[in-house]
């Protein structure tokens, strides 16, 4: 349940004074910022809410209260994808930015959070393959359903699904418009968990506040290492492993780790 510190963000760019079809809460005591898909009954995505949601997370990136950003949909729904017609009427300058949009996850340096249920289709899935996590609950449906269109995934879902999967199983879900379930997506190692839809909640505050038990600083690294090594050769990774290991030794999270470790207590980070 939200706690009593939990407020609608505000934010000084005058693009996000209304914002179109979702919403933002920030819990500064739980160092938790929530985006909410909220455009029932299945949270379709706008083209306008494609730009708000980058700005969003650059915003919350920056913000100093927030920790781990989650991002849920309303109702029985993440989202079953995006407003078909508005493909049409968007200008070529503006589909062009699409993937980048929807990238904005996985370039905020914080730890992501989706939390799927029921539809999880088009946008609503590539939005969530951008994420770091995908907690999936037992009602959920995972597809990219753009060759019923006559047209192919255009914000990074085909990319980033073969990177997990590889390219028989993407061929399998994007060449046949293919769904799958919470589960399948777990056992192929696209959904991080996949719970019952009632403990969906539970089982996503329970993640979050697992991560900010960690030191801010190594969460950073480690997602930047990870997502910059994701098409290195093995080489190159373990030599930008072995650089941000060595920056992370002089840091006072560190330093504090080591001494609460042999004091066996649990360490205070301070990001620094």
């Amino acid at each position: 349940m939200p706690s009593i510190m939990t407020e609608t963000m505000r934010f000084d760019d005058p693009r996000l004074a209304e914002l179109d079809g979702f919403s933002v809460t920030v819990d500064a005591e739980r160092q938790r910022a929530d985006i909410v898909l909220d455009r029932p009954p299945y949270n379709v995505v706008s083209m306008a809410q494609r730009d708000q949601l980058r700005l969003v997370f650059e915003a919350l990136d920056g913000d100093g209260r927030v920790r781990v950003i989650v991002v849920s949909g309303t109702g029985a729904h993440f989202s079953s994808g995006g407003n078909i017609r508005g493909f049409l009427e968007a200008s070529p300058e503006h589909v062009a930015h699409l993937a980048w949009n929807i990238a904005a996850p996985a370039r905020c340096s914080k730890p992501v959070i989706a939390a799927n249920r029921g539809y999880c289709f088009g946008v609503g899935f590539e939005l969530s393959l951008a994420c770091d996590f995908r907690i999936a609950s037992d009602t959920t449906l995972y597809a990219l359903p753009e060759q019923k269109l006559g047209q192919i995934p255009g914000s990074g879902g085909s990319a980033r699904l073969q990177k997990m999967v590889g390219i028989t199983r993407t061929k399998d879900i994007v060449m046949r418009s293919k769904r799958i379930t919470g589960q399948q997506a777990h056992d192929w190692g696209i959904a991080t968990e996949v719970v019952a839809d009632a403990e969906l909640e539970s089982a996503v505050d329970a993640l979050v506040e697992e991560l900010i038990a960690f030191s801010p600083l190594a969460q950073r690294t480690a997602k930047t290492l990870l997502n910059d090594t994701d098409d290195a050769t093995l080489s190159v990774a373990i030599e930008l492993e072995g650089h941000c290991y060595s920056r992370l030794r002089s840091s006072d999270d560190f330093r504090e780790g080591v001494t609460a470790f042999h004091e066996k207590r649990a360490p205070n980070f301070t990001g620094r």
